[in-house]
């Protein structure tokens, strides 16, 4: 059984915290050796993307206290930012009190498109794609037998009709394909160049484009909590101002797009961390999101924050999450594999519900210091241990350095390269 409440990690050593983390996963040390190289040979770089020079680190660390549908899960984050993995598992440890998170997913189903030009009756063709659905969805079925075996496949057709364009007008295909446990874009694009000739038979027109779509709205995953409004207090704040001020920062984001934007990367460095961490496409994912969260024509906040009739906080969180298990970095990459491990996950279902919930536990996080003592107290002193280092502070004058530039409230480089003289 997994446990992801480990007193003290922050303050460990990191041989400590791989020992703690041995027995928390019960895992065996090799298990977690990727994590402690990187996992990744410059062999095995050369073969993942072209031109090859050698690695580039990124940090990993481990979020504590998730509790995700009623499991303990010890999540790892891959990024480079400081506090977000401490605000995540702060978060989860408040979430654990009402319970931890629920989240679902949707079926896995992801949506290739066919840009069909140089058709002269748009509303003509559109119906003779549909008198071929049959046919067409057959096809598409049987292109991948591996897939099919395991409940995937061709599920839907859908034709758009695009009036206008600078271009003129055209069709656009959507081919709707169960992915089950992969990303998915192999599997999609081959379906729709599979079809893209026999589209053009039936319509008389070209296929153009044939591609996937990042904007993955078929394939959502939701995560909620409820905070106990007791939980949500410290120091001078009483619970009901934190679980105001809160709500009062979601309401900001959800009628300002120009919040929205920053309110909405707060939830991506969650979610990114996880994605990298598990060798799945950030950049996909992040593409999905933005486009959600735009999709009424306005963009807005993708998650939610109000309080229930007991008065405790509850937030939901729900977006697009295109992420897979099998196939591409995910099978190549040993840390990736390692992570995918580490959370125990058997299904690309179970991952993105894990994934949806670090990003609102790490949402709440960002609101929590937004509202209260403002963003910078909890973010300075761990911001402020990297400009010492830059500066040229090792060992122990790090810290020295960095807990100087707190106090004054001023964390920039030239300050951190004059106390570090002073401090010599």
């Amino acid at each position: 059984m997994t446990n992801s409440r480990i007193s003290g990690f922050y303050n460990m050593k990191i041989e400590e915290r791989r020992l703690k983390l041995e027995d928390a996963a019960e895992a065996a040390s090799d298990g977690l050796l990727p994590f402690t190289t990187g996992g990744l040979s410059p062999e095995a770089a050369d073969h993942m993307i072209e031109n090859v020079i050698g690695l580039y680190s990124l940090p990993l660390g481990i979020a504590l206290n998730f509790q995700v549908n009623g499991g303990d899960v010890l999540v790892p984050m891959t990024l480079e930012e400081p506090s977000v993995v401490a605000g995540a598992s702060f978060m989860a440890k408040l979430a654990r009190a009402g319970g931890g998170f629920t989240a679902t997913t949707t079926d896995p189903l992801m949506i290739g498109q066919m840009q069909v030009i140089n058709l002269t009756n748009l509303e003509e063709a559109k119906l003779k794609l549909y008198e071929h659905k049959a046919e067409l969805l057959a096809e598409a079925d049987s292109i991948d037998p591996i897939l099919k075996k395991f409940g995937g496949g061709a599920r839907e057709l859908e034709v758009r009709v695009i009036d206008s364009s600078p271009i003129g007008g055209f069709l656009v295909v959507h081919l709707i394909y169960d992915v089950r446990d992969a990303i998915g874009a192999n599997a999609v694009n081959t379906a729709c160049e599979r079809l893209a000739p026999r589209v053009e038979a039936i319509t008389g027109g070209k296929v153009h484009l044939r591609i996937l779509s990042n904007l993955a709205d078929r394939r959502i995953a939701r995560a909620r909590c409820t905070i106990p409004v007791k939980e949500l207090a410290f120091d001078d704040f009483s619970g009901e101002e934190v679980r105001d001020g809160i709500i009062g920062a979601y309401a900001f984001a959800a009628v300002d797009p120009y919040r929205a934007a920053t309110h909405n990367k707060g939830i991506m460095n969650g979610v990114d961390a996880v994605v990298i961490a598990t060798g799945n496409d950030w950049r996909a994912i992040e593409a999905g999101a933005h486009a959600y969260a735009a999709r009424s024509g306005r963009y807005t906040s993708l998650s939610t924050w109000n309080k229930n009739l007991d008065g405790n906080l509850v937030g939901t969180l729900e977006m697009p999450m295109a992420v897979g298990i099998v196939g591409g970095a995910t099978r190549v990459h040993p840390a990736a594999q390692a992570a995918v491990k580490l959370m125990g996950v058997k299904t690309a279902s179970e991952l993105a519900q894990i994934i949806v919930s670090v990003g609102l536990a790490q949402n709440m996080a960002a609101l929590r210091a937004l509202a209260t003592e403002g963003i910078q107290r909890g973010h300075m002193s761990l911001h402020a241990r990297q400009v010492a280092i830059a500066a040229g502070a090792s060992g122990e004058l790090i810290e020295k350095v960095a807990a100087q530039m707190v106090r004054e409230k001023v964390v920039r480089i030239d300050r951190a390269e004059e106390i570090l003289k002073e401090i010599q």
